[in-house]
């Protein structure tokens, strides 16, 4: 399994002290069947704690997800700052998911090459596949 982050939710990491070790956490509950919604079109919806926090006052994060494959981890919010997804972002997301689905070996290479993508490298633990 191959995890990547966007530019976008590397700076949410950095602003919330989410660290790579806990995405990896989040993939492998993924993996296990643990997730918070399956929003269709290859996007799952999954809590994650804040350090020192519970679930409850964590974030909400949106992965675009091939099981056993690749997930891209694309956008994160605080449950206080909104819910949910609405209608037209959950779109927008389903597109998104579309396009990283598909991408070859050669694009995700490109899109690492152009910082558009990072992979998560700390692997503390294997992700099962």
């Amino acid at each position: 399994m191959r995890v990547f982050t966007t530019k976008w939710f590397k700076r949410f990491m950095r602003i919330e002290s989410l660290g790579a070790t806990k995405l990896v956490k989040v993939i492998r509950e993924i993996e296990n069947g643990l997730h918070d919604g399956d929003l269709g079109g290859g996007l799952i919806k999954k809590r994650v704690a804040r350090e020192g926090r519970g679930k409850r006052g964590g974030f909400r994060t949106i992965i675009v997800y091939s099981k056993g494959k690749r997930s891209f981890f694309v956008y994160g919010f605080s449950k206080n700052v909104k819910d949910n997804l609405d209608d037209v972002e959950l779109e927008k997301f389903k597109k998104l998911a579309k396009l990283y689905l598909g991408f070859s070996d050669a694009q995700i290479t490109k899109a690492l090459d152009e910082k558009e993508l990072e992979e998560v490298t700390d692997h503390e633990e294997e992700i099962q596949k």
